[in-house]
């Protein structure tokens, strides 16, 4: 498995332990999500397998292609929102490490195409 593919496995651990932690708190989840949470991990790992950057993905924040729909982007935002901080008690490296990787400039790729996005905006 190349560097690239583990920080993939590792985003997609990231989320789904963020939506378990989520449904189980507000939830009451405890044994499996909910309805709503599974479709919306469900839905997450669509989008992380169509990723048009895949080895060279940037964090979702980062990303100048936002491939979820307005409103599941929406609801990816509160479990973030909610579960960001109990990550850093519950499962503190793969927080540390989302956060390091949030830190990481753009790649070569994500910058020409924020580059084409603006300049259509324009």
């Amino acid at each position: 498995m190349t560097s690239a593919e583990r920080r993939i496995a590792r985003e997609w651990k990231t989320v789904q332990l963020m939506i378990r932690l989520h449904c189980r708190d507000l939830h009451g989840g405890r044994t499996a999500l909910c309805a709503g949470c599974e479709e919306l991990r469900a839905y997450a790992e669509r989008r992380l397998e169509k990723c048009p950057f895949a080895e060279e993905k940037p964090t979702c924040v980062k990303c100048p292609v936002h491939c979820y729909e307005a409103a599941m982007r929406e609801r990816v935002r509160q479990v973030m929102r909610f579960s960001g901080p109990r990550m850093l008690l519950r499962h503190p490296l793969l927080a540390i490490l989302h956060l390091r990787d949030e830190r990481l400039p753009l790649s070569a790729k994500a910058e020409k195409v924020a580059e084409r996005l603006k300049k259509q905006a324009r």
